[in-house]
């Protein structure tokens, strides 16, 4: 009986840990400018000059500390585009980070792919959409970056389920990852399969051509050692052609924006918890962002903040 109360006690603890990660924090945002809403598609329109949201509504260190990958999730995605376009890119991550996925509020996978598959000219076939699906919403659970090695592979969980599309199992990669939140009171460790590998390179955001952000490019995969052809060609330029970039929130902490054929997918963050917690003080403090790639003119003048 006490062993089932002390369950129940840290069940309830973890909920009110999660209730407060996700309170939507308050960070100000440029208003919408009514003249340049397209009335038949409102809600795929990014309205904002981000030059100016940036100048008008810097984002304040604190400001930066209150956004969790979770409280993320409440926002608008033009709100989501315009914290984005106020982050640089900072440091190149390495090591193992915890992944998550989130959509513009009314929308979800299966539209977004529907929508961007007819762009494609009709090349990929509906079973390796159904595949990218499961992967996105069940079985992704973060990114390895090989920083030195300017490579990326994905954590993918079960790959049992994708069987039918691996060449060789028993040549996959694993390592084990830290599970984060309430679930890591139990089992603190997962085992996970290192697939998808891509490059990892500074380059030119498809959002925000003021700066760059650090690429995840998918598309010369099959150049990077122990790639299968199946399954990792179906994120490759013989596939879905995805490409990811990423800037960073805070220490530890980077917003992602995944395109499939150069068109937006959806959102997604990745979390390392001792980065985050071993750069916390010094970005609290106002020490200078370590820069990887190009920060642009703009925050060159402003100075970092």
């Amino acid at each position: 009986m006490k062993r089932i109360v002390n369950a129940a006690l840290v069940l309830s603890l973890a909920a009110t840990g999660l209730a407060a990660c996700d309170r939507k924090p308050d960070i100000p945002f440029a208003p919408v400018d009514s003249s340049l809403v397209d009335p038949d598609n409102p809600t795929k329109v990014f309205y904002a000059d981000l030059a100016r949201v940036e100048y008008e509504y810097p984002l304040t260190r604190e400001q930066r500390l209150a956004l969790t990958p979770e409280n993320l999730k409440s926002f608008t995605q033009e709100e989501v585009d315009q914290i984005y376009g106020r982050l640089t890119a900072g440091p190149i991550p390495d090591g193992g980070f915890e992944g998550d996925l989130f959509f513009a509020r009314g929308e979800d996978l299966t539209t977004r792919l529907d929508e961007i598959v007819g762009g494609i000219g009709g090349r990929i076939a509906d079973a390796k959409i159904k595949t990218l699906e499961k992967v996105g919403r069940h079985l992704w659970k973060g990114k390895m970056f090989y920083r030195d090695e300017g490579v990326l592979r994905n954590f993918i969980e079960d790959p049992k389920a994708l069987d039918v599309l691996i060449d060789d199992p028993g040549a996959m990669m694993t390592t084990e990852i830290d599970r984060r939140g309430w679930l890591g009171m139990f089992d603190s460790k997962s085992t996970v399969y290192l697939m998808f590998p891509a490059k990892l390179y500074c380059g030119q955001s498809l959002m925000d051509g003021r700066r760059e952000s650090i690429i995840v490019d998918y598309n010369y995969g099959d150049e990077i050692p122990f790639y299968q052809e199946r399954p990792d060609s179906l994120a490759g330029r013989n596939g879905l052609r995805v490409r990811d970039e990423v800037r960073m929130v805070r220490p530890g902490f980077y917003l992602g924006r995944a395109y499939m054929n150069r068109i937006f997918l959806l959102n997604f963050t990745v979390y390392n918890e001792a980065h985050a917690r071993a750069g916390e003080k010094a970005f609290r403090d106002g020490e200078a962002i370590e820069e990887d790639c190009w920060a642009g003119e703009q925050v060159a003048q402003a100075g970092r903040r």
